[in-house]
């Protein structure tokens, strides 16, 4: 599914900046960092796996020769986490699945005032096959995966009007 994801996305990961909240291991935000992205942010609550994603993030920049990208692990809930100012390009949420009810209706709103200075940001939201997620103020413009038993993955962008 990522290398979907990744094949959708294309050229516009280089140069970007990224969240990746749910981090866990930081697949997502890793992906994005071997495929040229300026930087990010990783947010995990769980501390041991925010330092298990840490010795990740020290292992895929030594294999990028120490590239200097600009990225930071906060460990943090998702939904108290305050994004800073700037925002980013893209956003990757991958939550667990059983929760996604509570923290999509929080996580939108809050992703809709911190991406204000970035009209055309993205949003790629992983979830189960059978859900179907809606965000007031945002599109959702391409999805990815088949399959009720599936995971799938959302590609959102703020509705323009």
């Amino acid at each position: 599914m990522r290398q979907a994801v990744f094949s959708s996305l294309g050229a516009i990961v280089a140069g970007a900046r990224f969240w990746d909240i749910f981090a866990g291991s930081g697949a997502y935000g890793l992906e994005a960092l071997s495929r040229g992205a300026a930087g990010g942010i990783f947010v995990e609550r769980h501390g041991r796996t925010a330092a298990c994603l840490r010795k990740n993030l020290e292992a895929v920049q030594r294999s990028l020769g120490g590239a200097a990208a600009q990225v930071e692990v906060v460990t943090a809930d998702a939904l108290s986490w305050a994004p800073p100012a700037g925002g980013a390009d893209l956003v990757f949420i991958d939550p667990p699945y059983e929760i996604i009810p509570q923290v999509a209706p929080v996580l939108f709103p809050k992703l809709t005032a911190a991406l204000a200075a970035k009209p055309y940001a993205l949003v790629v939201f992983e979830m189960p096959g059978t859900a179907e997620l809606e965000a007031p103020g945002w599109e959702c413009i391409r999805r990815l995966g088949k399959g009720a038993h599936q995971p799938t993955v959302a590609f959102f962008r703020r509705g323009q009007g």
